[in-house]
Parts: C-alpha cells; sequence; structure tokens
C-alpha cells in the first residue's frame, strides 16, 4: 500500500508564489506590451554607456513592487531601477525590461524576468517576452516549460555546429571580450548577440541556442534564465555561490555536450 506524503507548509507556499510568479510576468508584460504597440519607448536618460532607461522601466517596475509587497509583504525585493534588499528567508529579483535597447528601438526582443531566491538558492523563475507571447517558466525540481510545454537544452555535441550568444559588458575592457569572442570562434562556433542576457539564456534552455557567456551580470538580469538552464538539462557556472546576488558576476550556461570547451573559451569555470 503506497503511502502519500503530506506536502509541508513550505511546498505549499512556494506553490502560491509559483502560480504568483507566472501571473506577474504576464501582466507586467501586458503593461510593456501596449507601451510597445504605441510607441512609448523612447529612452528618458541613460544609466550608463548603451544602458538606457524608459518610463516603462519604470511603471513595470512599480507594478511588480506593488503586486508582491501586496501578496507577501514579508518577501524581500531587488528590481533593478529601484533597488531594495536581499535581506530575509525569501526575495524577488526583478528586471522590469531586459533589453531596453532593443525596446526603444521598436525591435520585439526583450523581456520581464522574475526571479524568486529563497534561503539562498533560486527556486522559481520567469522569463516572458510579450511581444511573441512567450513565457518561460521554472521551478526547482519541476522542469522547465514555454507556454507551458516542457522544454530541453539542445543536443549539440559539435563545436563546428553550436551556436552561441556572447553577451557585452561595460565592467569588463574591450579588449578581454574581444579575445573571448575570438576564441569562441576558434572552436568553430557561430556567435551572436541579441541585446537581451535573459532571453539568451532562456534560448538557451529551450534549444535555440547552445550556450550563453557574458563576463559580468547583474542578479536581476541571469537568475531567472540560471534557473530554467538547470532545469531544462544543461549546465551553468557558479553565481550565488559566488555572491552574485549582492555584486553580480560571470555567467555561463551550456548544453552539457560543449560546455567545457565553451568554459575554457570563456575563462568561466564550472566549479
Amino acid at each position: 500500500m503506497s503511502v502519500i506524503s503530506p506536502i509541508s507548509p513550505a511546498d505549499e507556499a512556494l506553490a502560491a508564489r509559483a502560480q504568483f510568479c507566472r501571473d506577474l510576468a504576464l501582466s507586467a508584460g501586458a503593461i510593456a506590451r501596449q507601451a510597445f504597440v504605441e510607441g512609448e519607448g523612447r529612452p528618458v536618460g541613460l544609466k550608463g554607456p548603451q544602458d538606457f532607461l524608459t518610463e516603462t522601466d519604470a511603471a513595470v517596475e512599480r507594478h511588480i513592487r506593488s503586486r508582491v509587497a501586496a501578496e507577501f509583504p514579508g518577501d524581500g525585493f531587488l528590481g533593478e531601477e529601484s533597488g531594495g534588499s536581499v535581506e530575509g528567508t525569501g526575495v524577488w529579483v526583478v528586471d522590469p525590461i531586459d533589453g531596453t535597447a532593443n525596446f526603444a528601438r521598436s525591435i520585439p526582443h526583450f523581456c520581464i524576468s522574475i526571479a524568486y531566491v529563497r534561503d539562498g538558492e533560486v527556486v522559481l523563475g520567469a522569463i516572458y517576452n510579450p511581444v511573441l507571447d512567450e513565457l518561460h517558466f521554472a521551478r526547482k525540481g519541476f522542469g522547465a516549460t514555454r507556454n507551458g510545454k516542457p522544454i530541453r537544452v539542445a543536443d549539440t555535441r559539435r563545436y563546428d555546429a553550436a551556436c552561441v550568444e556572447l553577451g557585452w559588458s561595460t565592467r569588463v575592457p574591450n579588449q578581454t571580450y574581444l579575445q573571448v569572442l575570438s576564441d569562441i570562434l576558434e572552436q568553430g562556433a557561430n556567435v551572436r548577440r541579441a541585446a537581451s542576457g535573459a532571453l539568451g539564456l532562456a534560448y538557451v534552455a529551450d534549444g535555440r541556442s547552445d550556450a550563453y557567456a557574458e563576463l559580468h551580470m547583474h542578479p536581476w538580469d541571469c537568475l531567472a534564465g540560471l534557473l530554467l538552464v538547470r532545469e531544462a538539462g544543461g549546465v551553468t557556472a557558479p553565481f550565488l555561490e559566488l555572491d552574485g546576488l549582492a555584486r553580480g558576476g560571470a555567467v555561463l550556461a551550456a548544453a552539457p555536450a560543449i560546455a567545457e570547451g565553451i568554459s575554457r573559451a570563456t575563462g568561466i569555470p564550472f566549479l
């Protein structure tokens, strides 16, 4: 006779947050999509070189922050635009629009990225492109999906058949970036850059790309995507383990068979 294990309060709480996370990504995406369609994505400022700010970034983050505060007032919140605190057992880490430069130029390659970190571990992640209406979602231990259907990383085994997306960061000297680019090309892989690191990671999770690498990323750009890749059968370099929540750091996510070669080319180790 089989025994059904009771659902713990922690599991119930996480299940509630999982549904909330999916719904939140969709509602935030609706705000971004309306602004995009109505041509309201013009930049209102620069936070740094090629780091654009639009009114929609702020509006989307206000929406997400207010929804979290209303539903889970005890949770922490860390947003790209308004900052926040990473104290406590649970924190929402949010990029209201990743790919703002694309958004501002009417290019439909941008997304809302939401991660939930519990006890130092990413347990929920949602990445939503509202123009394509594609929601990538993962809950730790439950796999990864796109619009509710399971996804897996690619089974690519040859570097001359691989497609790698390489992100660029102003925190890293151009010469270093160019050397990494050259080393990846020497492996035989194709390299592209689409200006949204979160979507780049989601595309590794669903097999559209074979790897994503960036020499420095902020946590709001990558935490949801790193969980997606792991839950889709891929491998990722350490991030939170190296104090990434507070300081950011290097990001590497890849299909298993090509991971070591891309690690050597980028200098990002799988510890």
